[in-house]
């Protein structure tokens, strides 16, 4: 073992200083831009549940075509050459955001929320996190890897900041840049940058839940079990939604090649849809949806069906062109599977809801290890049993889906297929292994080999 240097843990100490100082700071700004953000939304969201149906439409039809011509013409202020991706940012931009796009997203995502759009509020806290901290690094003239590292914590603060779970916010920041691979050069300063986010957004008065939810002292192998049921249901769950957003983009971007349709008007015609579609559906999962979402994490009888009308409201709202976040969503989808199947497994509703809200992060997010220190943030250290098997089991479930097709894929999540490293991910890009094509081969050649000896005969 090569010697240890005696500068080395003077130059650890100096990594510490250094990045509790940048962190802080970084925190401090992105936790008092998302507290800003997030009591504008509380105005202006959640007012059209018992609306007359009429007002939904209207409002609906109106957001969406707000919403295009926010973002088809302010975004021809950006001559950068940038996009304000975050995953991008870090993975392909060397932490460079455009700064002069910064207050696009959130202003499109208070307009769709408050207009009725089926989306969620973490995107625009992302995205200023983001923006917020690629502005220091510029401003202090970082390096690349400095850039990078301060990005991805200034992401890491905007999702503490609207969930108050700045744990679980700090990595998730973090492992949502790659499936399979999570840099732990990026934790210190995300961990630094989420808790200060999160207490300085509640030192400006943003109200977080507090979920009381009993979990059993006494835990077993059979109900360990019986939660990884709920997480491969959950797993489903989130690969129908992933594919149901990606099938909206392609469609709704086939009917504006193939009718010449001017941008902005695709979100309207995604609000004509979504006001058609909740003359028929709940209008619960309109806007955030928080309210169904915190009805089952109390144990109130949920649909079956429930989870498949948020995504597709979602994946409408979202796919036409509207902006808002993907996380929320994930939260009431999978509260809604959980709550909903869990008596079939002799699960308390609640328990499911609670088990099932932090899966279905884990699944179409790609982030498991993010959405176990979610549910222990949430629902306390009790849950810890109940969500793990769960969130690894749905992560594993929904294959290589994700809600982020800017997310890297490091590594395959089965030694059973093979994939090329660090591309943007995409189902064509991932394949079964040599040595499993070949097993499946040998199995037909004796399929075959056996009906020809007159194996499938019915008897004689």
């Amino acid at each position: 073992m090569r010697r240890l240097h005696p500068a080395e843990p003077l130059v650890m100490l100096a990594t510490i200083v250094l990045w509790l100082l940048l962190a802080i700071v970084t925190g401090t700004l992105v936790g008092t831009a998302c507290s800003v953000f997030l009591k504008l939304l509380f105005l202006s969201e959640g007012h059209l549940y018992d609306a007359p149906w009429h007002w939904q439409a209207t409002l609906l039809v109106a957001g969406g075509l707000a919403n295009g011509l926010l973002l088809h013409y302010a975004y021809r202020i950006n001559r950068t050459g940038l996009v304000d991706e975050p995953i991008v940012a870090v993975n392909e931009q060397q932490g460079h955001v455009p700064l002069v796009t910064l207050w696009i997203k959130p202003v499109a995502a208070l307009i769709t929320l408050g207009c009725g759009g089926s989306a969620g509020k973490e995107g625009p806290c992302s995205h200023i996190g983001a923006g917020v901290a690629a502005g220091v690094g510029q401003a202090l003239r970082l390096n690349v890897e400095l850039r990078k590292r301060l990005v991805a914590c200034g992401v890491s603060a905007g999702f503490a900041s609207v969930f108050g779970t700045p744990i679980a916010g700090a990595i998730y920041g973090v492992e949502m840049l790659a499936i399979g691979r999570v840099r732990h050069d990026f934790l210190f300063p995300g961990i630094v940058a989420g808790v200060t986010a999160f207490v300085v957004s509640r030192w400006w008065g943003v109200p977080y839940p507090d979920y009381q939810i009993a979990f059993e002292a006494r835990f077993t192998e059979l109900l360990f079990l019986k939660t990884v049921v709920i997480g491969v249901l959950c797993g489903v769950a989130a690969s129908w939604f992933v594919e149901l957003l990606q099938l909206a983009r392609r469609g709704f971007g086939w009917v504006g090649q193939r009718l010449a349709l001017w941008p902005p008007l695709l979100p309207m015609l995604g609000g004509v849809l979504l006001a058609l579609l909740v003359a028929v559906l709940p209008s619960d999962f309109l806007g955030l949806s928080l309210p169904i979402m915190e009805r089952a994490l109390q144990g109130e009888s949920m649909p079956y069906l429930g989870f498949l009308w948020k995504a597709l409201l979602v994946a409408i709202t979202l796919g036409s062109g509207y902006y808002g976040g993907i996380v929320t969503p994930q939260f009431v989808i999978g509260a809604v599977t959980g709550g909903a199947f869990a008596p079939w497994l002799g699960l308390a509703p609640a328990q499911g809801a609670a088990v099932g809200l932090v899966a279905v992060v884990a699944s179409a997010s790609n982030t498991p290890i993010a959405a176990v220190l979610m549910g222990i943030e949430l629902f306390g250290g009790g849950s810890t049993l109940y969500v793990a098997g769960a969130c690894v089991a749905a992560y594993l479930m929904i294959g290589h889906r994700s809600v982020y097709p800017a997310q890297h894929l490091a590594y395959p999540k089965a030694a059973w297929f093979t994939a090329p490293s660090d591309q943007p991910i995409g189902h064509e890009k991932v394949q079964l292994s040599w040595g499993v094509l070949r097993w499946l081969g040998e199995l037909r050649r004796l399929w075959q080999r056996w009906r020809r000896g007159g194996g499938g005969s019915t008897g004689r």
